[in-house]
């Protein structure tokens, strides 16, 4: 018999009224979380960028050879490993300064991360200061190789506040029998809403399935392309992105990665030879970070993933996508970070914003105000004063947000 199933069977004698063990939160929920020392609130002002960034932190496991990548067998980390890693996962966001970060296989309360809850420590180690996390596996018991309680999931956090934070089910694999769905992943989007006074956006962040042979990971992308054109068409803005497991069209390679040295089915991942069109409608509907012209002209530049450590990124699987009619602009894939993850993060700007500090305004009395003018105070170095556009001339901080007036008088420093 399975050594795993006698495992389960011993676990389910020995175990009460939750014989699966896998209610930590309810899987529906969203947690919310702040940095523990919080800085001023910050606003959006229209008119300039700010830096979104995607990245699969491999559950801040760094260049350690998991038994699922097939060049190693370790299950477990210790909290210092943990922690190592995480701090060189923290300097690299300091480093780069996104003001929204969208985190995919992040934990919170896993025995094979020393139970670090891995968002809350970032907040606390990074100018991020807002976070919402989903969890996408979550047991108290794993019946594989002791790898024993998990939870692990998806994130986004951010130097602005995060609202109405919603976990959007995606469809589960039909390859597996009844006892591996239950423990397996139940992925997700995680959708939270930026919640400013002059410009709110909504980001998604998506991790679909990896090994499915059964078009699961398509119906999911599908539901991400449902999800943005609904907002879409509400007149919502929106960021979306993550790991989506998948190749853009006109990739010249779709299978046989020189990284894919696993052997049990149940870890391949490295045939795309029938998918080479399930991203069309993204690529089609809306901006990306990467346009597809510029990553076929040079494919390699934009991959950001490999299995091997020891090799270099083999594919791109990270995207990053907008309905803003100004896109993405200084889009970047880091292949620096190959000793931090098994996967590069995609960083690029968006230019409708910019975010202040509400301590350097007198903004405490009801309807104080700020004026909206770089002519004669001028514009810091790199930024030139911009009075073609239609921008208000002066707002007013009521108690329900940023009121402001309606004509076009206003200018702004925009970037050279």
């Amino acid at each position: 018999m399975n050594k795993n199933i006698i495992i389960l069977i011993s676990y389910l004698i020995f175990t009460s009224c939750d014989p699966f063990g896998d209610s930590f939160n309810n899987i529906d929920d969203v947690i919310y979380y702040e940095a523990s020392s919080m800085p001023p609130e910050q606003i959006l002002i229209i008119g300039s960028t700010a830096k979104v960034m995607t990245w699969n932190v491999k559950f801040g496991g760094g260049r350690i050879d998991f038994w699922f990548d097939c060049y190693g067998d370790r299950i477990h980390m210790t909290a210092s490993e943990v922690k190592d890693n995480l701090q060189a996962l923290a300097d690299f966001i300091i480093e780069n300064e996104p003001s929204v970060i969208l985190l995919q296989e992040i934990d919170v309360n896993s025995k094979r991360t020393a139970y670090i809850d891995q968002v809350q420590w970032l907040l606390d180690n990074t100018h991020l200061s807002y976070g919402v996390y989903a969890s996408q596996w979550q047991n108290q018991f794993v019946p594989s190789d002791g790898l024993g309680p998990v939870d692990s999931g998806n994130a986004i956090l951010s130097i602005y506040p995060i609202r109405n934070a919603e976990r959007i089910s995606l469809p589960l694999r039909s390859d597996q029998d009844a006892i591996t769905r239950h423990f397996y992943l139940k992925r997700n989007i995680l959708k939270a809403h930026i919640s400013t006074s002059l410009t709110p956006f909504w980001v998604l962040n998506i991790h679909t399935s990896a090994f499915s042979q059964d078009g699961t990971k398509e119906k999911q992308i599908d539901r991400l392309v449902d999800e943005l054109d609904g907002l879409n068409v509400m007149g919502e803005t929106f960021i979306a992105g993550g790991d989506l497991n998948e190749i853009p069209p006109g990739s010249s390679q779709t299978s046989n990665f020189p990284d894919s040295i696993c052997e049990d089915e149940d870890f391949l991942a490295d045939d795309y030879d029938d998918e080479t069109d399930w991203l069309d409608d993204l690529y089609a509907g809306y901006h990306p970070a990467i346009s597809l012209d510029d990553y076929l002209s040079d494919e390699e530049s934009h991959f950001s993933h490999t299995t091997n450590g020891d090799g270099f990124w083999t594919r791109k699987l990270d995207y990053l996508f907008t309905n803003h009619p100004n896109g993405f602009s200084n889009s970047v894939t880091h292949q620096n970070t190959m000793p931090l993850s098994d996967h590069a993060p995609v960083s690029a700007d968006v230019y409708f914003f910019e975010f202040w500090d509400l301590g350097s305004y007198s903004w405490s009395e009801p309807g104080a105000s700020i004026e909206y003018s770089c002519i004669e105070e001028g514009c810091p170095e790199g930024y030139i004063c911009d009075s073609t556009g239609c921008y208000p001339s002066q707002c007013y901080c009521m108690e329900e947000g940023l009121i402001c007036t309606e004509d076009c008088g206003g200018s702004i420093c925009v970037p050279e």
